[in-house]
């Protein structure tokens, strides 16, 4: 017969840590080069060989759509502006519009040939439009890159056909898809147009997931056999943004298929949050000498940050604001800066302005602020 134990009282259970979010490793890819980034925050989410010089095909009419979008923001040429199809731009090889020579296209049906059909063609026609030839406009689109920070990219030329000087990377190419995406967003609509006709000609989109997937709205695909199989692509879901960059897949479908697995692993593990919004007052420090005694400080730009989901929690800032801060101060002029942490780990910096301008106070006012400045770093901020 079994032995039969008294119950004993129930003991006190011991704690256990609520389950975190377990965030696997980036997708490795079948491809030579690849980068995924938040737009909005910059972070970058997952890498492989980005800094990679490689050749980015027909990825370099970005820049070349880029620099037209500029002039016509700027108003320096527009819309309805008739372009002459020289036959240089005519016999140009590779994808096409199909231009006739002799003809006159307007600027707006250009562009559009530029980022839907990736027409080498229309490259050619508005790179000498907007530079009188091809090799005085590779010219600026190498001064635009190096605005941009594109340090390891060199264009011979405005279409991506193979040459020998001729190359980007895929952190440089994401730089340049962020610009395109902030700089000029009433363009923006453009890359995700999936069919274009053009003298009776229809054409597809090459981009795939802008069939597939609702989310995916550009940018551009490039293809030779040197650079392989190439998409730059963005997708926005809720209020988070993504741009990835693969560079070097075998097939049509093989790109597609990569930067799926890039923007689906973004997506499912990462949250961007916006901790402050543009002009937000954070703090309002002392300010000596000023006609008033206090300075309104925050950020000029909205604050976002990228951080894996459910971690939010652990997201700290710290403002760290000049000492001893005099006027006159101007408006705008950076006072210090704020650092966030995810945890111990820090995730960025951000300068922190003066929200407004702050002249200097009357003789008086100076004179009472110093007295008062010495007397309070005398005894310790007593008299603050």
């Amino acid at each position: 017969m079994a032995q039969q134990t008294n119950p004993q009282p129930d003991a006190p259970k011991p704690d256990v840590p609520e389950p975190q979010v377990m965030i696997p490793s980036p997708p490795q890819l079948a491809a030579k080069s690849w980068i995924l980034v938040d737009a909005d925050s910059g972070r970058v989410i997952a890498e492989h060989n980005s800094d990679e010089r490689l050749s980015p095909a027909s990825l370099t009419k970005l820049m070349t759509a880029y620099l037209v979008e500029r002039e016509l923001e700027r108003g320096n040429i527009k819309p309805d502006d008739l372009v002459p199809i020289s036959e240089k731009a005519w016999r140009t090889g590779g994808s096409k519009m199909f231009v006739e020579v002799g003809t006159q296209v307007p600027v707006n049906e250009l562009l559009h040939g530029i980022i839907i059909v990736s027409g080498n063609d229309a490259s050619v026609a508005m790179s000498e439009y907007l530079a009188g030839g091809e090799t005085q406009f590779a010219d600026l689109m190498n001064q635009h890159a190096a605005q941009l920070g594109m340090e390891n990219t060199h264009f011979s030329n405005a279409t991506g056909l193979p040459h020998d000087n001729h190359y980007s990377s895929a952190r440089d190419l994401m730089r340049l898809a962020r610009h395109i995406i902030r700089d000029y967003p009433d363009h923006y609509a453009m890359y995700s147009q999936k069919t274009f006709k053009y003298n009776g000609i229809e054409q597809n989109n090459r981009n795939r997931l802008l069939w597939r997937d609702p989310s995916v709205d550009g940018l551009k695909t490039g293809w030779t056999d040197d650079a392989g199989y190439c998409l730059v692509s963005s997708a926005k879901r809720d209020d988070m943004r993504l741009i990835s960059v693969v560079m070097g897949t075998s097939s049509e479908e093989a790109r597609a298929q990569e930067t799926q697995k890039l923007l689906s692993y973004g997506f499912r593990y990462f949250e961007t949050l916006k901790l402050y919004d543009q002009g937000a007052v954070l703090d309002t420090p002392r300010i000596w000498g000023g006609a008033v005694d206090q300075l309104r400080v925050g950020v000029d730009q909205a604050v976002t940050m990228t951080v894996p989901r459910s971690r939010k929690d652990e997201l700290t800032a710290k403002l760290n604001i000049d000492a001893d801060l005099e006027a006159p101060i101007a408006a705008g002029q950076k006072v210090g800066t704020m650092e966030v942490r995810l945890g111990d780990e820090v995730v960025g910096e951000r300068p922190l302005v003066a929200l407004e301008a702050v002249e200097e106070g009357g003789f008086f006012k100076r004179m009472f602020d110093k007295v008062h400045r010495f007397f309070s770093e005398l005894v310790g901020g007593w008299f603050d």
